[in-house]
């Protein structure tokens, strides 16, 4: 019984140890300083940009990360997507509604599945469309393959369309594609009209599939200042320096809840998560690695947070000290603002 006991002793120190850690760190003061000092000791992060009030009230770069450099925003990009696709619903181009089969009639054609071309818009902007996931231990097959569109129609039917959650970039390219075909604009042209010209936006890179559609989900490459005007521009439901850019009831649904995540406390939008932090609901874009950009409504407030990618793995151990961050320095330097 010694050795237990023994345990206990030690787990109970420790316990303690990290209680009074935590309202020494509690009884501190707040400040900018403390809060970038904070987010430097988290090896991976690259960038942190606190705006409120639409007024940028801190920035930094840690580890000879550029404020310049367009960097990867890994699956941030389907929020991206989320946003072009409410611009075309908003001109009438695409409607939620239509399916699958709509889009892709030759190969329904050729594969007849009446649950899979009755799948809708809305069912792919909420990662509810059923199919198997392209990502994970598919995302290299799926990458390397011929025909990224064939290859997730393709992928067997996991559960009902409007179910839950299937979490896949396969999805979110299918909606760059009906993008593309829908409005006769490739996505990046259709994006830099319509989206990126006017927030004075310009894309470093974008990765295209093998029939040369913009990959949609992942790999486009943004600055930590432009991953901030789109967070300001959602905050502000749509509105950008004056002009409406995509509609306020678009940036409502997208805030909405559709599904939940598999894997992580947080529920899903139109390619938005959102969770609460402290006692704020936070609303945000995530990518792979530690790429966020997060939006406080009732602070008013967004902060973008981007990570190196060079340790970054599939255990995302990233996450938590990034909400720590936020929940524990940045939220309470807004809210005593």
């Amino acid at each position: 019984m010694r050795i237990p006991l023994l345990r206990f002793g030690l787990l109970s120190l420790l316990i303690l140890s990290f209680c009074e850690l935590q309202a020494q760190s509690a009884s501190q003061p707040v400040t900018l300083e403390r809060t970038f000092k904070e987010a430097e000791s988290i090896r991976s992060l690259r960038s942190v940009l606190i705006q409120q009030d639409g007024e940028l009230i801190g920035e930094e770069y840690f580890r000879n990360a550029s404020a310049d450099y367009p960097y990867n925003i890994k699956s941030a990009s389907k929020s991206v997507i989320s946003l072009l696709v409410g611009i075309a619903v908003d001109q009438g181009e695409i409607s939620l509604d239509e399916t699958l089969n709509d889009y892709f009639p030759d190969y329904f054609e050729s594969n007849p599945n009446p649950e899979k071309a009755s799948i809708t818009i809305r069912n792919l902007l909420s990662m509810q469309s059923g199919l198997e996931t392209t990502s994970f231990y598919n995302y290299g097959a799926w990458v390397i393959s011929d025909d990224w569109v064939e290859f997730q129609l393709d992928q067997p039917m996991e559960e009902e369309p409007g179910g839950k959650m299937v979490y896949s970039t396969g999805t979110s390219h299918l909606l760059s594609v009906i993008l593309t075909k829908a409005t006769g604009m490739s996505t990046k042209a259709f994006a830099e009209e319509y989206l990126f010209d006017p927030l004075n936006i310009n894309v470093g890179g974008w990765d295209r599939d093998p029939q040369g559609y913009y990959m949609g989900g992942n790999n486009l490459a943004l600055t930590p200042q432009d991953l901030l005007k789109i967070g300001q521009l959602m905050l502000n439901g749509g509105d950008y320096a004056g002009q409406q850019i995509v509609s306020d009831e678009w940036v409502r649904d997208s805030f909405g809840t559709y599904t939940r995540s598999n894997f992580n406390p947080y529920d899903y939008g139109y390619m938005w998560w959102n969770r609460t932090v402290g006692n704020y609901r936070v609303y945000f874009a995530w990518g792979f690695g530690g790429q966020y950009v997060f939006m406080i409504p009732e602070l008013d407030s967004v902060v973008v947070m981007t990570s190196f990618l060079n340790n970054a793995t599939q255990r995302r151990s990233y996450k938590e000290p990034i909400f720590e961050l936020l929940e524990y320095q940045i939220i309470p330097l807004l809210a005593q603002n």
